[in-house]
């Protein structure tokens, strides 16, 4: 299982980052497989364009959240965390590569992993706030250009030094990096997203390591990443498919109901995936029972499966 801990307001403070790392740590004692963080460097506007979340546990996606929403430094936190655990994996997701140079981005996500003996993981995506990109000076429309280019100057760092690359958005020659990542490859890689498009299944293909989709992948959608694997001599199951817990909310101001949620675990087992996404603050509203809730978790998926 891994507990998510970004958006998690209606439990703690935006300000209170020591609670998050307490309850990585609780997560760890309690079984939990790993966290993870999620990030924005700025919002906009266009945070909120299609109205606020009903209920405020709910996930934050494209323009359904208020812009004052805290947004800490990923990357900080799950170094925190890192150094308060030994056996917990620290997922950052939704990291924003275009929003950052791909050599300061590769430093901070190899400390990172060599500082946590190989447990990183890396979402890199391009998100989908242009308020974002427009206020870092990134051209909008080049992101996805900018998010391949990261991918092949980490994949070159990690395996030599100097390095050389040219590429038609960043450049350099006889560039020396050390230290490198904790594994020759570098950390692990997953990609995420809505849907099954030609980028997310060539990056999947490509550099990944895990596929942790947004909602759930339809049929038509695995079958063609499948395929896509198989043709270039992969097979789907080098990939750790990563699920969720589906919460529901009788109304806008109260808790999900948990066995609810978990009871749609095994369905995704039968399908391959192996790793469950679960949000605290969509099912409880008691911030010092992090632990408790966690236990309760893996009791009762222990007993599902």
């Amino acid at each position: 299982m891994q507990l998510v801990l970004s958006e998690n307001w209606t439990l703690t403070s935006g300000r209170d980052l020591p609670t998050l790392v307490r309850w990585a740590r609780e997560a760890e004692d309690a079984g939990f497989d790993s966290v993870m963080i999620s990030e924005h460097i700025v919002l906009g506007p266009d945070a909120g364009a299609k109205g606020l979340m009903p209920n405020p546990r709910e996930y934050a996606l494209p323009g359904n959240q208020d812009p004052f929403t805290p947004w800490p430094n990923s990357l900080l936190l799950l170094a925190s965390i890192a150094s308060v655990t030994t056996t917990l994996r620290l997922a950052a997701a939704a990291i924003l590569a275009p929003l950052r140079h791909p050599l300061l981005l590769a430093r901070e996500l190899g400390t990172l992993d060599l500082l946590s003996e190989g447990r990183l993981i890396a979402l890199p995506t391009v998100s989908w706030s242009r308020d974002e990109y427009a206020a870092l000076g990134v051209p909008f429309d080049k992101r996805g250009q900018l998010l391949d280019e990261h991918l092949e100057i980490w994949e070159l760092l990690w395996r030599e030094s100097p390095a050389t690359y040219e590429g038609k958005h960043y450049r350099f020659q006889d560039v020396y990096f050390e230290p490198k990542a904790h594994r020759p490859d570098g950390p692990r890689i997953w990609f995420g997203g809505s849907g099954m498009h030609d980028a997310l299944t060539r990056r999947l293909v490509r550099h990944g390591h895990g596929f942790n989709p947004l909602g759930r992948p339809t049929p038509e959608d695995m079958d063609k990443l499948r395929a896509a694997m198989t043709a270039a001599g992969r097979d789907i199951s080098e990939l750790e498919l990563v699920g969720g817990t589906r919460a529901v909310f009788p109304d806008n101001n109260s808790c999900a109901d948990l066995d609810q949620a978990l009871a749609h675990i095994p369905a995704q087992l039968e399908q391959g995936f192996t790793t469950f996404c679960i949000k605290p603050s969509q099912f409880t509203d008691d911030p010092g029972g992090i632990g408790h809730f966690c236990r309760q978790v893996m009791r009762r998926v222990h007993s599902l499966v």
